[in-house]
């Protein structure tokens, strides 16, 4: 596909992932107020016992904050379209068969986005508790509403999206473009930036959190290595009946 061709496709497929977190973000709206109150509980276990108080600085910063919930929100409910448009983008040449794969790759994808997000929810309550320890004895913890809703939501965002690498992995092999051999070489590199990503996305600075969030991503990236294996060997095993060697690095191959 031409530059130009590709060009357009990523506005076109841009478009449609915003128009469905403009619709999700209308959902997040009605949704608000439950939601900011689950956002709240990891400080407000902390506030039960006269350390850690919300504060909300300016005139508009509630309305702000109503904003900026409702979008994150919005990404998580329209999750399932804009993976779709992702994935229709990332393969835009697939023959209609191949098109088939992307209600497999949304079946899983969007789960596991969900599961990264819950993963880093569940370490928040924790990791809010410790850092708020160092208050002086007496004194107030007045954290500014903005920053801590964004912080919460920055990092819940941020594991969803680092949970869909193995999803992207293995699309790329169902579609052909890169083999199992070449994950399953990058291994090295696939591990340190993941526990990479989880020392400066993790919100307490001790090495255990780090290691129980990096660690399901790293077993995830070597699931993918084998489903990718599987579906080489699968793709290999055609091309010897038709009488035609094995693929060897990337490249389309059948879609057998």
């Amino acid at each position: 596909m031409p530059l130009r061709e590709h060009l357009r496709e990523l506005r076109r497929r841009t478009v449609l992932a915003a128009l469905g977190l403009v619709a999700g973000g209308v959902v997040g709206w009605v949704l608000y107020d439950p939601v900011l109150a689950a956002l709240q509980e990891p400080l407000l276990s902390v506030e039960r016992e006269g350390l850690v108080a919300l504060n909300f600085a300016g005139v508009a910063t509630s309305f702000d904050m109503k904003v900026k919930v409702s979008l994150f929100l919005g990404v998580l409910v329209s999750s399932p379209w804009w993976l779709l448009q992702l994935w229709l983008f990332i393969t835009p040449g697939l023959t209609r068969r191949e098109r088939h794969y992307a209600v497999a790759f949304l079946a899983a994808a969007t789960p596991l986005f969900l599961a990264g997000a819950w993963l880093a929810w569940r370490v928040l309550p924790n990791a809010v508790a410790l850092l708020t320890e160092f208050t002086p004895e007496g004194s107030a913890n007045l954290i500014d509403a903005q920053l801590y809703l964004s912080f919460v939501m920055r990092v819940l965002l941020a594991f969803g999206v680092a949970f869909l690498l193995p999803v992207v992995m293995v699309g790329l092999t169902f579609a052909g473009l890169v083999r199992a051999t070449t994950w399953l070489r990058g291994w090295r590199w696939a591990v340190l930036l993941v526990f990479t990503f989880a020392a400066f996305a993790t919100p307490t600075p001790d090495a255990i959190t780090m290691i129980l969030l990096a660690l399901p991503m790293v077993g995830l990236y070597f699931l993918a290595v084998g489903v990718c294996a599987l579906r080489d060997r699968r793709r290999d095993a055609r091309r010897i009946a038709d009488g035609l060697p094995p693929l060897a690095g990337t490249g389309r191959g059948d879609d057998g």
